[in-house]
């Protein structure tokens, strides 16, 4: 009888390795579950195996670029990993489950997609070895869902609720380009607007005025028209300048530790923090409410939940929680010691971390933090557009008194 050999994890953090014999894999992964023991991995033993089996995974799971390997869309995977869901819940195996989802694939990169799984599942690979194989769009979460999949046995279950999560992260990326699309094309037109009034009509406007008179030129009037000579006759070396200084500063903000001094910059500006840190703390709640609920071990979870958050600051306090907790302290300690978490998601977590309960509690808080990023995104919008107004009125304001000015004194000076 062939024989499967397993790593699994204790609540301390600790890794142990043992083997079972069983028919297959899955009679294997039926077998230890009655045991009470939920694998990370499972993997099959002998010479045979071992020329296809995936490696062993020990820590978070990095899915990384393979070059040349179309990707899709986080909406477009989700809509896969649903309909692998449904096929495997209409009581299909998963490579027939694979196979009929391939029949019904559109576009150029789903094909190559589900060709590259059908093909690392037939070779012995487990769905999640084959995903991580093929990198993007498969992310670490994307991977550890599968393997959790794979290793409780409940497939179809873990994969709705995959497919559920990728769905509101694609909606709340949406919430939160269409809250601020507005402003960005109201700060944009009014930029062009001034730059364009101080570039071009001001000179022409104050020509008449500057040229041959003795009157006095007031110091608004010579900053604007010092400004537009300056832009008149250097405007190629501020463009040069500036895309030089996108392409430093995108390289400067790559260095971790930039990134997240800007990150927490960000995280204590009025209003624009709030949202940033809702955002976050949703997408924290909900994936790892989901996680957990998938039966990934709460170590395994926050590892994989931290790359999701999309905050520097925020990760290395999730690092940090991560750190604490595999020496046996509770969740909710270095949660409320990093103070990135608002007071809410840390008394949910420590009342859930008592009761036993934490993945139910974590669920449902997940919906009201989503409800705070809501109101947060409709104060922001409200915010956001007032702000610009004040501060293009006060520029034009400027604009305006450095070219009425000179038309007040020429016409003192006349009635004079």
């Amino acid at each position: 009888m062939p024989s499967f050999r397993y790593q699994t994890m204790g609540p301390d953090g600790t890794m142990s390795i043992g083997s079972v014999s069983a028919s297959d894999r899955g009679s294997a992964v039926r077998m230890l579950g009655e045991r009470g023991i939920l694998p990370l991995s499972l993997e099959a033993e002998g010479v045979e195996a071992a020329r296809t089996r995936a490696p062993r995974l020990s820590g978070p799971v990095q899915a990384t670029a393979v070059r040349g390997r179309p990707a899709i869309s986080r909406a477009e995977l989700a809509n896969l990993v649903r309909e692998l869901a449904t096929a495997l819940e209409a009581g299909l195996p998963l490579m027939q489950a694979l196979k009929t989802t391939r029949r019904q694939a559109a576009g150029k990169a789903l094909p190559v997609i589900l060709d590259h799984l059908i093909e690392g599942v037939e070779a012995g690979q487990p769905l999640f070895q084959a995903a991580k194989d093929y990198g993007p769009p498969f992310d670490e979460m994307t991977v550890g869902m599968f393997r959790a999949a794979d290793a409780t046995g409940r497939m179809s279950e873990i994969m709705h609720q995959l497919a559920d999560l990728l769905d509101r992260s694609v909606e709340l990326r949406r919430e939160v380009i269409g809250a601020t699309i507005y402003p960005m094309i109201l700060a944009g037109i009014m930029t062009v607007s001034i730059i364009t009034m101080v570039t071009f009509v001001l000179p022409k406007l104050l020509a008449p005025i500057t040229s041959g008179t003795k009157i006095a030129i007031p110091w608004p009037t010579q900053v604007l028209m010092s400004l537009a000579s300056f832009v008149g006759t250097w405007w190629w070396v501020m463009l040069l300048g500036a895309t030089i200084g996108w392409f430093a500063l995108r390289g400067w903000l790559r260095v971790p530790a930039n990134r997240m001094i800007v990150d927490a910059a960000l995280l204590k500006v009025p209003v624009l923090g709030t949202l940033l840190r809702d955002v976050a703390v949703a997408r924290f709640t909900r994936t790892l409410g989901t996680l957990v609920s998938a039966g990934i071990p709460i170590l395994t979870a926050l590892r994989t939940v931290r790359d999701t958050l999309g905050n520097y600051a925020m990760m290395a306090a999730i690092d940090d929680v991560s750190d604490r907790v595999s020496t046996g302290a509770s969740l909710a300690d270095p949660m409320e010691r990093s103070g990135h978490f608002p007071p809410l998601l840390i008394q949910i977590v420590n009342i859930g971390e008592k009761s036993g309960k934490l993945e139910p509690m974590l669920m449902h808080a997940a919906g009201a933090f989503d409800r705070q990023v809501n109101n947060s995104l409709k104060l922001f919008t409200k915010i956001l557009p007032i702000a610009l107004l004040l501060v293009m009125s006060v520029v034009a304001g400027f604009v305006l008194v450095g070219m009425l000015l000179p038309l007040l004194n020429m016409q003192t000076a006349l009635g004079a």
